[in-house]
């Protein structure tokens, strides 16, 4: 890293203060998907004053903020989400929101850390050669987000695509510990929903209707055979099924459908192709063997996250310089959770990065997980966060003394 860089810790601690206070105000007030109104309104409030460009979402509530370095090079965008989850909090903090609606996944926290980043950066942009693209993005949580910002031009706007692109996730865990790897970091998610179409009857004669009930019992059965021995155990998919619905008429009667929900987890995108291939033809299969017939819908939320080998070693290394091989982690194995980061993955090489944020008075073995209604993150960690993005963009953009 840079020599001129050794005071990025400092100047994160110096902005902590306000970087708090934007994520206590939006974790207050949480906003769901695609429009988040206040939310980007308090991003854009909070970037006022430190001459970025910026560019608001057509379709969504999403915010561009581009630094444009004082000399040529490449781009390099840095990214964080915006928007919570339909749940209610149950944390006993004093800033906690008190609707039907929670910053259950940290996503408060990605915000003002970005914005960080973007005040650290814009305050060296003599020392810069190149552009950086601040990618704030609602909809994480709907799984459409990324996807819209990249079809509305995230990529393009500086006229010249991201040669690579980060972004850092809070989990629970040992304070101050980051992680990641090369390849796979998270799965892909896909939606399985079924509805076998059969004859209704009476139940005390069966084989004159053509029950739907024991073709779903068997598509139970059979979705958790198909995994086991269609797929390399060293290249995981989950199949869970989650929802059974039938009989919803009088117990002495046979209704004429019967259907399941399933979600689905994969590491790769050999393992989708399969799936959206296969499943089908099995589900159909079954149903005919019972003189049924099944509609079938299957619905990918987002790929898999997949690290570029080079830009995660590079992470790590960057990492690791800033704050010591004590808080950098290689991950040993893929979680099973997805991400829709994943998306610019696809387009621009990168890296996704776990940060641990536990309180430092708890457990981190006993703590709630993300998605839980009594999460707890310290917002302190956001100075970190906002070095660590900052350092990570400087690894390519930084002006090289000779």
């Amino acid at each position: 890293m840079p020599a001129h860089d050794e005071t990025l810790r400092q100047d994160a601690d110096a902005l902590l203060p306000e970087l708090v206070a934007l994520r206590r105000a939006v974790h207050a007030d949480p906003e769901l998907g695609l429009r988040l109104p206040r939310t980007q309104r308090r991003v854009l409030d909070a970037l006022a004053d430190a001459g970025l460009e910026l560019r608001l979402g057509d379709g969504l509530d999403s915010v561009t903020a581009v630094l444009h370095g004082a000399r040529p090079g490449p781009t390099v965008l840095l990214r964080g989400d915006m928007d919570a989850l339909p749940m209610r909090e149950d944390t006993g903090l004093d800033y906690r929101a008190t609707g039907e609606t929670m910053h259950a996944c940290g996503h408060d926290l990605h915000l003002a850390g970005l914005v960080g980043a973007a005040r650290i950066l814009a305050a060296r942009r003599d020392r810069i050669a190149g552009d950086v693209v601040f990618m704030f993005q609602p909809g994480e949580e709907t799984g459409d987000g990324a996807v819209r910002m990249i079809e509305e031009g995230v990529l393009e706007v500086t006229g010249s695509r991201p040669i690579a692109a980060y972004g850092i996730h809070v989990v629970p865990g040992a304070y101050g510990v980051f992680s990641t790897r090369p390849g796979p970091l998270m799965a892909g998610a896909a939606e399985l929903e079924v509805t076998v179409h059969g004859r209704g009857g009476h139940a005390s004669a069966p084989h004159l209707a053509r029950d739907p009930v024991p073709v779903l019992a068997e598509l139970v059965t059979a979705l958790n055979a198909f995994v086991t021995r269609r797929f390399d155990v060293f290249d995981p998919v989950v199949v869970t099924v989650t929802q059974l619905r039938a009989g919803e008429q009088a117990r002495n009667v046979i209704g004429d459908r019967a259907s399941l929900g399933a979600s689905i987890r994969m590491l790769s995108a050999a393992s989708l192709d399969r799936l959206t291939a296969e499943l089908p033809d099995l589900i159909d299969g079954i149903a005919r063997a019972h003189g049924c017939r099944a509609e079938t819908r299957f619905d990918v939320l987002c790929a898999p996250t997949v690290n570029d080998p080079e830009r995660a070693a590079g992470a790590l290394a960057t990492l690791a310089e800033l704050f010591g091989d004590d808080r950098v982690l290689l991950s040993p194995a893929p979680v099973m959770g997805s991400e829709d980061f994943s998306s610019v993955l696809q387009e621009v090489p990168g890296t996704f990065v776990f940060l641990r944020a536990t309180p430092r008075h708890l457990d981190p073995e006993t703590v709630a997980p993300n998605h839980s209604s009594g999460v707890l993150f310290d917002d302190a960690i956001l100075a970190d966060q906002a070095a660590a993005l900052a350092a990570m963009a400087l690894a390519h953009v930084a002006v090289r003394e000779r």
